[in-house]
């Protein structure tokens, strides 16, 4: 798949599909099986009822729903009529959710209980579609307005098409404006780079308001032709019959859910014969978990690394050729890496100076239009076309990308730089570790020291002290944790990250 017809194809999804495979299998949740002649009419229906709502080019819609084929079937409705979407997590309080829909200027929402979701907020400013039953979207319910005739796919490239909103560990979550060309280019990368074909079967276990379900978990694989099933919301102990049942050949996931699977009981033995490969993103990944899922499921996983704000994914380990557990792998077809250098040089993977640690920078077509609103904070972000990411990063020997860490998460103690990551790998080595953070505690003596945080595998009954041994024979004196603290549970963000701003709270509050 090119990325020209990717980008001709993402408006008139629906009816492509249709027009070449009517009766095919298209989309599915725990409610319903859509055909493509159903998901085209679905489409068709809702369109026209977002365009008597007044929404037309250049508008946004949102849309609040767990995780169902309607959120799907409104973002290609909006994308037909040259609109574009902003997904809501369903879990944010009203103020969130009312900061969203204020900054994107959503003209509608759809959502799954109507306004209530607001109760206390001042102003919804958007028409909100209640859809109060499964399956039921915007279009197919009595009395909806249905007067505007079907005008065929708005194509345009540098339309807007996605504003996915930051997580917003600082101020205010920023809205990155992905177009459709970004989108496009984006999808038929990870469709080369992941080797999706019309025979596979994407499982989406990842929320449908991140890039990542967005563009990996469900476009790439409908604009190949294949098919998408979305699963209810994660749960370890049925994940894996859910696999049994639909036989999937491929899923993406976030390091968490890959500790969770591979902390199961030893007597569940799952079939797997139908996953080609799993992906995982989000967050790197260490390679001792990678391993421990691997040799367990006997299912291949493919690390790869990016941003939203590069439309979702930048480099990835070959499926083909070589995987290196602890690299996120190779930039991906049609894209640039470089390390920024500390003379402000970039460093390629073709360099003499392989090894050099820096920012990571990202340069090539699925590189953000920008923040919505924020053309200072955009300048400071895509300078000359490179993407600067704000994680440390080097190249190996073979050109493979080592993420470091997060520039924002190095601590400095008396001086040395420590990154958190090298830590955590260490801990992760451990048998008993199912997961590990590390972050920086405040410190009168060294400005501030390592403190790490650990989960435990069911039934282990390590203690701090052991965990602290482990470290010191792998760890020089200066890196090692100054505590060493167990948790029943780590706190997630809305992706499935640790969240470390969590953490770093808790710190200060105690």
């Amino acid at each position: 798949m090119s990325f020209a017809t990717a980008s001709a194809s993402l408006s008139d999804l629906a009816d492509r599909r249709a027009a070449a495979a009517p009766g095919a299998p298209c989309l599915a949740d725990s409610a319903a099986l859509l055909s493509n002649a159903d998901v085209r009419d679905r489409v068709h229906g809702a369109a026209r009822t977002f365009a008597d709502l007044g929404v037309g080019r250049g508008d946004v819609v949102a849309v609040m729903l767990p995780n169902r084929v309607e959120l799907l079937v409104t973002l290609l409705a909006a994308w037909r009529l040259g609109a574009a979407v902003t997904p809501i997590n369903p879990a944010l309080t009203p103020a969130e959710a009312q900061h969203q829909l204020t900054d994107s200027g959503a003209k509608v929402l759809v959502n799954g209980d109507g306004a209530s979701v607001f109760d206390g907020v001042v102003s919804v400013a958007a028409d909100v579609l209640a859809l109060k039953t499964p399956n039921e979207v915007p279009g197919d319910r009595p009395g909806d307005r249905a007067g505007t005739r079907d005008a065929g796919p708005v194509v345009d490239p540098d339309a807007l098409a996605l504003l996915i909103y930051t997580s917003g560990t600082t101020g205010k979550p920023k809205g990155v404006m992905l177009d459709h060309a970004n989108v496009a280019a984006m999808c038929a990368m990870a469709a080369d780079a992941l080797r999706v074909t019309a025979a596979d079967h994407s499982l989406l276990i990842l929320p449908l308001f991140h890039v990542n379900g967005i563009v990996v978990g469900s476009l790439t694989p409908l604009l190949a032709g294949g098919r998408v099933t979305i699963a209810d919301r994660f749960d370890p102990s049925t994940f894996f019959s859910v696999v049994e049942r639909v036989r999937p050949t491929y899923f993406s996931a976030v390091p968490t859910i890959y500790a969770m699977l591979s902390a199961l009981p030893d007597d569940v033995v799952p079939d797997t014969s139908s996953l080609r490969v799993a992906i995982c993103g989000a967050a790197p990944m260490p390679a001792e978990l990678i391993g421990r899922f691997e040799t367990r499921f006997g299912v291949p996983i493919v690390e790869g690394y990016g941003l939203s704000e590069g439309s979702c994914a930048s480099t990835v380990n070959p499926i083909d050729g070589r995987r290196k557990p602890g690299t996120v792998g190779l930039p991906m077809p049609g894209q640039q890496i470089a390390i920024l250098g500390n003379d402000g040089t970039h460093v390629t993977d073709g360099s003499v100076t392989v090894g050099t640690v820096g920012e990571v920078l990202i340069k090539g077509p699925n590189v953000m239009r920008g923040y919505l609103g924020r053309p200072e904070e955009t300048a400071a972000t895509v300078i000359d076309g490179w993407l600067h990411t704000g994680d440390v990063g080097r190249f190996d020997d073979d050109g493979y990308l080592v993420l470091v860490d997060r520039v924002k998460d190095m601590i400095i103690r008396g001086g040395e730089n420590i990154y958190p990551k090298e830590i955590e790998n260490v801990l992760y080595a451990h048998r008993d570790v199912l997961e590990a953070a590390v972050v920086g505690a405040p410190h009168p003596t060294y400005g501030e020291v390592p403190f790490a945080f650990v989960t435990l595998r069911p039934g282990a009954v390590v203690t701090a002290e052991a965990l602290s041994d482990h470290c010191r024979e792998r760890l020089a004196r200066y890196k090692l944790p100054a505590r060493i603290e167990r948790l029943a549970s780590m706190p997630k963000n809305a992706v499935g990250k640790i969240d470390k701003p969590a953490l770093r709270s808790g710190l200060a509050a105690g």
